[in-house]
């Protein structure tokens, strides 16, 4: 029974059969095909008996194994490795199923290969998590069988494994404008304008072309003989929060990826940024009442801290208490901040509900509300209308938007910045913001 239980005979036998069937039937017709069907039985019987012993002689002819990264991104492309070894003296051909996790619900995974007598072999794919947490894996399971595709033998590797699922941490490498001065335009960041100086001196120097003449320090000009002029520095190690609403606006899925987790992964870029800026990065979230808090410091364990709290974010998305986060604001946050705030507004209502908490939140610290566009939205009205239901469709569908821009109106005329953007330019928007502040000494 050992034997037979990783026995399996291919489609290629069963197609044979009906073949020699069709003989047999036709042979009714032309008694000729009739002495060739038998024929061709025999030779299948034969050949059954040959692919069987090929296959079977021996034990643990296939040896595998899955290579696992340590933890997976979400969102992100995620590679997984089969390392395959043939000690086949024959080259052999393999249908790999991979039992895969079940948040990912594909039924259908194989992958169909050969492998060299002799040889070892690495077949890769890929992965891509929507959701955060634990995703575990099951068997491997190979199949193996020779040229003829008579019968192939399962080989099982019982290779489970659990993988946790962090925020899009392969953003950071994507985003090495990290470290990136002011006047770099990579990953479409926009020059900014310097409107004046930061207090924080660093050294008097020798004026060269291009330095600003308001700098120039004549007291040491007079001594030197030249013009000398006066050197400031960035404002260093200034508190930057990412607050992230995890209420039931934050749900609206995109391209896999819920609101929620966009703001999550665009948290853990900015943190790095503001880090690598010599900033301090700070981090919690809210909804219900505040949870996943990070008190911003600028320490060498800070990034772990972020991405473990940023993993540990759960939500039943209910209505979010803006009353309760600034209330917490208030009694934690004790020196002027700049405070990344995610949210979603769909409607202007909805923003004049939670107004006076903004305000309050942006007389003490630098307050800029982050929300989206609403993508399909969005493809309504640029698409062509053709019928009059498309018509109607396209204007309410411009009603909302113009609301959208509204919002972001609304907020300027109470002196908080805002980003409108779509979920797959939420980073890289944020990163341009923040630079953006930093180079005009706003914070």
């Amino acid at each position: 029974m050992k034997l037979l239980k990783p026995f399996y005979i291919q489609p290629r036998f069963f197609y044979v059969g009906i073949g020699i069937v069709v003989l047999f039937a036709l042979s009714y017709f032309v008694p000729l095909l009739f002495h060739i069907a038998q024929l061709s039985i025999l030779v299948l019987v034969l050949l059954f008996i040959l692919d069987f012993i090929i296959i079977f002689l021996g034990k643990h002819k296939i040896e595998a194994s899955r290579i696992l990264p340590d933890k997976f991104s979400n969102g992100d492309q995620n590679l997984v490795e089969i390392n395959i070894q043939n000690h086949y003296g024959i080259t052999i051909h393999l249908e790999i199923i991979d039992e895969i996790p079940e948040q990912f619900q594909v039924r259908d995974f194989k992958i169909k290969n050969l492998i060299v007598s002799r040889k070892s072999k690495t077949i890769p794919y890929h992965l891509k998590p929507t959701e955060r947490g634990e995703y575990h894996f099951g068997n491997l399971n190979i199949y193996a069988s020779s040229v003829l595709k008579i019968v192939a033998k399962r080989f099982t590797f019982n290779d489970g494994a659990m993988i946790p699922t962090y925020p899009s941490f392969k953003q950071l490498k994507k985003f090495e404008l990290l470290n990136i001065n002011k006047n770099s335009l990579d990953y479409g960041l926009k020059k900014v304008r310097r409107l004046g100086h930061s207090m924080e001196f660093e050294q008097i120097k020798d004026y060269v072309t291009g330095d600003d003449l308001r700098t120039i320090n004549w007291k040491a000009t007079a001594k030197k003989n030249q013009l000398m002029v006066n050197q400031f520095q960035d404002e260093k190690s200034q508190p930057v929060y990412s607050i992230i609403d995890k209420g039931r606006t934050m749900k609206m899925p995109f391209n896999g990826l819920s609101l929620l987790d966009y703001a999550i992964n665009a948290s853990l870029v900015m943190s790095n940024v503001v880090l690598k800026k010599h900033d301090k990065a700070g981090l919690f979230s809210f909804s219900k009442g505040i949870e996943n808090v990070v008190i911003a410091e600028r320490r060498n364990s800070q990034m772990q801290l972020i991405l473990e709290a940023l993993y540990n974010v759960k939500t039943d998305y209910f209505e979010s208490d803006f009353s309760r986060l600034y209330g917490n604001i208030k009694k934690h946050i004790t020196h002027r901040s700049l405070i990344l705030m995610y949210t979603n507004f769909e409607t202007l209502d909805g923003l004049e509900r939670q107004l006076p908490y903004l305000k309050a939140i942006s007389k003490s610290h630098l307050l800029v509300v982050i929300f989206f566009k609403n993508t399909e939205i969005n493809k309504l009205v640029t698409n062509k209308a053709e019928t009059i239901q498309h018509v109607y469709d396209k204007v309410i569908a411009e009603k909302f938007e113009f609301e959208k821009r509204l919002i972001a109106n609304e907020l300027k005329k109470y002196g908080i910045h805002s980003i409108l953007t779509t979920p797959e330019h939420l980073t890289i928007d944020t990163i341009n913001k923040y630079l953006e502040i930093k180079a005009r000494g706003m914070l």
